[in-house]
């Protein structure tokens, strides 16, 4: 046994993820995935962050992901008009392949805040329907779709899923409804896999 069959076989068992889940396709929403860790105050060995920030590192999420999955695809809203996130779409394609990474422009909703026309930009890009109909296109070649969000609005398709005898396993940071842990098969918790997925990098100044 190689090294990567190792930590692949020691991977899967340490999340619970048995020959039983067959071929599992992976769906990263990195919107949802980007905000799982940015309040911690610890690394994975729980030692104080002293003028740090814990942040996905897109090289170990694909290594991570390709553990245990035959496919991953990854979801990302991107500014056309930024250097740095069409900088960062460049470096996503290279690193998961371009036939697996789908972008589309963020929205930029102003919320108005006082009645004197003073407003805040909230930008916004939901992948929920692009997520479901890729799965759904998909549906004939994996027996269980991974989920890399905690986002209630999967319930749906989750259930539909699970009714054409597919298995689901949700990979979720912090709080999710019942009703989406009920839709799954196995959930796994994002503080258990920080290790495999993450970097440190310093604080910037203010």
């Amino acid at each position: 046994m190689d090294l990567q069959e190792f930590k692949k076989e020691f991977v899967c068992r340490e999340l619970e993820i048995s020959e039983s889940y067959g071929k599992v396709f992976s769906f990263i929403d990195f919107s949802n995935v980007n905000r799982w860790f940015e309040k911690d105050e610890q690394d994975w060995n729980n030692k104080l962050l002293i003028g740090e920030n814990i942040v996905i590192d897109l090289q170990k999420l694909k290594i991570f992901a390709d553990l245990f999955s035959e496919r991953t695809r990854i979801y990302y809203g991107e500014d056309s008009h930024n250097k740095r996130s069409l900088s960062f779409t460049y470096v996503t394609r290279k690193i998961f392949g371009k036939r697996d990474v789908l972008t589309k422009d963020i929205q930029k909703i102003k919320h108005y805040v006082t009645d004197e026309n003073k407003y805040v930009e909230i930008r916004k890009c939901n992948f929920d329907v692009e997520i479901s109909v890729d799965a759904t296109r998909m549906i004939e070649h994996f027996d269980t779709f991974c989920i890399f969000s905690g986002d209630a609005d999967f319930v749906y398709l989750n259930n539909y899923l699970r009714k054409k005898g597919k298995k689901i396993i949700i990979i979720k940071g912090g709080y999710i409804t019942t009703k989406l842990r009920e839709s799954a098969d196995w959930v796994i918790n994002a503080q258990n896999i920080k290790k495999y997925i993450t970097k440190i990098i310093k604080q910037k100044p203010d």
